[in-house]
């Protein structure tokens, strides 16, 4: 039987000594020669990477005027996952930085992603860090500090992808009156969740036909409409995308720099195909954009895409990191190192330009939620992906769960420190990601000539070396 092999020694040599020249580099730069200043944290907002709106201009002006009128305090976004929620909201967040410059009715303007894997913890801790403060430990105390500061200024508090309801003053959110000025704004699929915290609803609806067409010749360029007989076999591309943006963006991106007239009837098959026994079903969604995915052709490219969805919802995602790990899959075929950062890099434009993946800045990249979920959809049937990151876990799910068709699980951003030794796996490989003491570790477990059903279980002291240890 071989033990687990983590990183390799050379891997990890490498790593070390980059960042000892990082943290040189850092503490370089935390010499200076004459006075500090440093910019008012409260006006040095940074606006969010935006994606193109189209249409939608009464669900902005309404959500624009409740801000700037006394009655409304708290509003609830609404609507099905991928229907622009958040697009919209970062066009709002920079309108109002804006606004500050010139009129400053709000004083701070905050926003937080708070995603499937909820707790109030989480959500005080990233307030905080928008405000520069620090929290106590207590849950109590850090809802008292926090409701202190917030109630300082005005400010809008944005708070994306709502899946629950939850007190606002548990949390330490002090409740938007009229007197104190202030707003909190929430996107959510649920108008329950909304209402449940006081919200006044506005619903964002499907696109209207012509928008979707505007969004998707913007996305896929005008020159097509001249090609003889692709405005009725584009029209009906159009409408098997039913208004929801993200599924216009995401197809529109797969047929883009096209002009053969027979590549877009083949195209409209496909897409007619992954819908037609889905249809009104909540998977509907994932097929449309899985159509996208099978587009991509290249086994190795859909590989690297599938494995976006191993990190946490809505994770910023470093490029080099990531190339890393396409690397260490093989995933990028051979040659040098530098070759195969070019074409790890070259992958990465692939799926943004194809609206696959967002960019979040010239460094990382965002994997949308519903691209996400498609993922795991995909990855639903053997060999099936197991991700469980970033939702509080404290110990390694049950023997249950590790069923043999598994061939890639995901702890990250979790409390797991140990590995019980009655977990015998039923498998041969399997490949794991998780996040040890704040360090990103790829594991690569093997187990040679072990039969079903046994209870022999690997050993672990490579593990240990990386903070996991065995029960």
């Amino acid at each position: 039987m071989q033990n687990v092999s983590c990183f390799s020694r050379g891997r990890l040599g490498k790593q070390v000594s980059q960042t000892i020249e990082e943290v040189k580099e850092i503490i370089g730069r935390g010499r200076f020669g004459e006075a500090l200043v440093i910019d008012d944290p409260s006006t040095a907002e940074v606006p969010l990477q935006l994606e193109h709106l189209e249409g939608q201009t009464l669900v902005k002006a309404d959500i624009w005027k409740h801000l700037m009128s006394n009655e409304i305090g708290m509003i609830g976004v609404c609507g099905r996952g991928g229907i622009g929620k958040t697009t919209i909201m970062k066009h709002i967040h920079t309108q109002l930085l804006e606004e500050i410059k010139s009129e400053p009715l709000f004083e701070k303007i905050i926003w937080v992603t708070v995603s499937k894997d909820f707790s109030i913890t989480k959500i005080q801790q990233q307030i905080a860090d928008r405000m520069y403060i620090s929290l106590p430990d207590p849950e109590v105390e850090r809802a008292t500090v926090l409701a202190n500061e917030l109630g300082r200024n005005r400010h809008v508090l944005i708070l994306d992808d709502v899946w629950e309801g939850f007190a606002l003053k548990k949390v330490g959110i002090p409740k938007p009156t009229s007197s104190n000025g202030s707003k909190l704004v929430l996107t959510s699929r649920s108008k329950v969740v909304c209402r449940s915290i006081g919200c006044e609803i506005v619903e964002v609806p499907l696109l209207p036909y012509k928008e979707s067409m505007n969004l998707f010749l913007a996305l896929t360029e005008r020159r097509i409409l001249k090609v003889p007989s692709l405005e009725e076999i584009l029209g009906n591309i159009v409408e098997e995308c039913d208004g929801l943006p993200l599924a216009i963006q995401v197809i529109a991106g797969s047929m883009k720099g096209i002009s053969d007239i027979v590549e877009w009837r083949n195209a409209l098959r496909e897409l007619r195909e992954h819908v037609i026994s889905v249809k009104g079903t909540d998977v509907e969604i994932y097929e449309l954009l899985k159509f996208s995915f099978d587009r991509l052709v290249d086994l190795k490219i859909q590989n690297c895409f599938l494995y976006c969805s191993l990190y946490p919802e809505d994770y910023i995602i470093p490029k080099k990191e990531l190339i890393e790990y396409w690397i260490d899959e093989e995933f990028l075929g051979t040659g040098s190192r530098q070759e195969l950062y070019y074409r790890g890099h070259t992958i990465l434009n692939r799926l943004e330009n194809k609206c696959l993946l967002e960019k979040h800045d010239r460094d990382t990249v965002k994997m949308h939620d519903v691209m996400r979920d498609t993922a795991l959809y995909i990855k639903s049937s053997g060999p099936r992906f197991m991700v469980k990151s970033g939702i509080g876990l404290k110990e390694l799910p049950s023997k249950q769960e590790w069923e043999e068709d598994l061939e890639k699980v995901s702890f990250m951003m979790n409390n797991v420190s140990e590995i019980p030794l009655h977990l015998s796996p039923n498998w041969t490989k399997l490949e794991a990601k998780s996040k040890f003491k704040g360090k990103s570790v790829n594991l690569e477990i093997k187990w040679a000539n072990m039969q079903r059903g046994t209870n022999m279980v690997p050993k672990v002291r490579t593990w240990k070396a990386q903070g996991l240890k065995s029960k």
